[in-house]
C-alpha cells in the first residue's frame, strides 16, 4: 500500500497517542483486577505481574515483563508525541533521529498483548473464581485500543516526507544516484541515496547506511538453530505450577491449552495454541526457508517469501501472550495454602525462543533473497549467451 487515508495527516495520531498516554497512567497506578477466593481476595497490578515473577524465583522474566509491559510503552509514547507535537508545530529539529527509535522500539511495545495475556488469565480463574475487572484493566483496555487506533491514523512516509533534509532535494538525490550508476535506500525511512554513501548515517533519520545487513544469513542462522533447541525445553517442561490444598499440578503450555477446552474456553484455547505452540514454529520454519533459498539461490515464491517475511516481522511478537498471562496469574493467585501459582522453567524456555525468533527476524535481510534469485540469473543468462555462441 503506497498510500492510504491516513496520509498527510499528523493532528489525528498525535492527539490518539496523547490519549493513550494519560490513559496508561491508571493502568500503572490502580489495580488491573480483583479475586475473591475462599473468603480472601487479592488484587493485580501491572508493576505487581513482573515483582510476583521476580520474587517467584525468575527475575529475568520479571524484568522482560516490566520493559515490554510498562516502560518501553511509556517511552515510546512519549518519543511519538515529541515527534508528532514537534511537526505539528513546524519545529522540525532532531526529530528524525527521535522516529527512528519509534521505529526500532515499536515491535517491543505490547501494551495490546499484555491485554491479551490479562484475558486469558481473567477467563481461566473465572471458571474457578469470582474476579472483577478494577478501573486499571478498563484503562488499560482503552489505551489499548487507542494506541492501535493512533497507528492506523499514523502514516510513516507522512513523517519522513516533512522530515526531508534541506541539503538533500529530491532532484539532488536522484543526482547522487545517477552520478554513481547505483542507489541504495535507507532501511528505516527510504531515503534513496547514493551507493558510495554506504557506512555512512541517513541525513534524515541517522541510521548508519549500509548495502545489505552485515554477516546476516550467519547470524540469523545461529538464532535460528538456538530456537530450534530452545523450542523442545519451553514445550515439554512445566510452564506454571498450582498448588492447591497442598496437591501441585504442572502444567506445560498444551496442557493449557487443554485446560481451557476442559471449561469450554474454546476461542481461548485456540488464541493460546496458535500464539504459543504454532506461532515459534512458522517463524522458525520460514526463516529456515528463506536462509535455504537464499542459499541455493532459488528465484522461486521471492514475493510469497517477502510476504511471510513482513508478517513474521509483524506477529512475532504476539507469542508473549502466556508469559503475561502467567504472570498476571502468579500475581494474584497467591492464597497461602488453599491455593498458589508459582512460574515453571519451561516459561524462561520459551520467552527466549519468543525473543530470539524476534531478534532473528531483524537480523535477517530479506534482500538477500532477491540478490541470490538475481545472480541464479545472471548465470543462467551468460550460459546461455555461451551456449548460443
Amino acid at each position: 500500500m503506497l498510500a492510504g487515508s491516513a496520509t498527510g495527516r499528523i493532528g489525528a495520531p498525535l492527539a490518539l497517542a496523547s490519549a493513550a498516554l494519560v490513559l496508561l497512567i491508571p493502568a500503572t497506578i490502580a489495580p488491573l483486577m480483583m479475586v475473591s477466593s475462599y473468603g480472601a481476595s487479592r488484587e493485580a497490578w501491572l508493576p505487581s505481574s513482573a515483582s510476583a515473577l521476580w520474587r517467584d524465583g525468575f527475575p529475568s522474566l520479571g524484568v522482560l515483563v516490566a520493559v515490554f509491559s510498562i516502560a518501553l510503552p511509556y517511552i515510546y509514547l512519549g518519543l511519538l508525541i515529541w515527534v508528532l507535537g514537534s511537526l505539528h508545530f513546524g519545529a522540525h529539529g532532531s526529530v528524525g533521529h527521535a522516529f527512528r527509535w519509534t521505529k526500532h522500539l515499536r515491535p517491543w511495545v505490547m501494551t495490546e498483548v499484555y491485554l491479551v495475556g490479562c484475558f486469558v488469565s481473567y477467563s481461566r480463574i473465572k471458571a474457578v473464581s469470582t474476579v472483577t475487572v478494577e478501573v486499571g484493566g478498563w484503562s488499560l483496555v482503552a489505551a489499548a485500543l487507542i494506541l492501535l487506533l493512533a497507528l492506523t491514523q499514523l502514516d510513516e512516509r507522512t513523517v519522513w516526507e516533512m522530515l526531508r533534509p534541506g541539503k538533500l532535494a529530491r532532484s539532488d538525490l536522484k543526482g547522487i544516484a545517477h552520478a554513481h550508476g547505483k542507489s541504495m535506500s535507507c532501511t528505516i525511512c527510504d531515503l534513496i541515496v547514493g551507493e558510495a554513501a554506504s557506512g555512512q548515517h541517513c541525513p534524515r533519520c541517522g541510521a548508519t547506511l549500509h548495502l545489505r545487513k552485515a554477516r546476516s544469513v550467519q547470524r540469523t542462522l545461529a538464532l535460528v538453530l538456538a530456537g530450534y533447541l530452545l523450542y523442545i525445553p519451553a514445550n515439554t517442561l512445566s510452564v506454571l505450577t498450582t498448588v492447591k490444598f497442598g496437591r501441585e499440578e504442572h502444567n506445560t503450555i498444551l496442557s493449557g491449552v487443554l485446560e481451557l477446552i476442559r471449561n469450554d474456553l474454546w476461542p481461548l484455547a485456540i488464541i493460546v495454541f496458535t500464539a504459543s505452540i504454532v506461532l515459534p514454529l512458522i517463524k522458525l520454519f520460514g526463516l529456515t526457508w528463506m536462509l535455504a533459498a537464499t542459499r541455493l539461490g532459488s528465484q522461486r515464491l521471492l514475493v510469497t517469501r517477502t510476504r511471510l517475511y513482513r508478517s513474521i516481522d509483524a506477529i512475532g511478537r504476539w507469542s508473549n501472550i502466556d508469559i503475561f498471562s502467567v504472570s498476571v496469574l502468579v500475581a494474584i493467585l497467591q492464597f497461602g495454602s488453599l491455593t498458589a501459582v508459582h512460574a515453571g522453567g519451561g516459561l524462561v524456555a520459551f520467552a527466549a525462543v519468543v525473543i530470539i525468533t524476534m531478534v532473528a527476524t531483524l537480523v535477517f535481510d530479506p534482500r538477500l533473497m532477491w540478490d541470490a534469485g538475481a545472480v541464479q540469473t545472471g548465470a543462467a543468462q551468460a550460459g546461455a549467451v555461451v551456449e548460443q555462441k
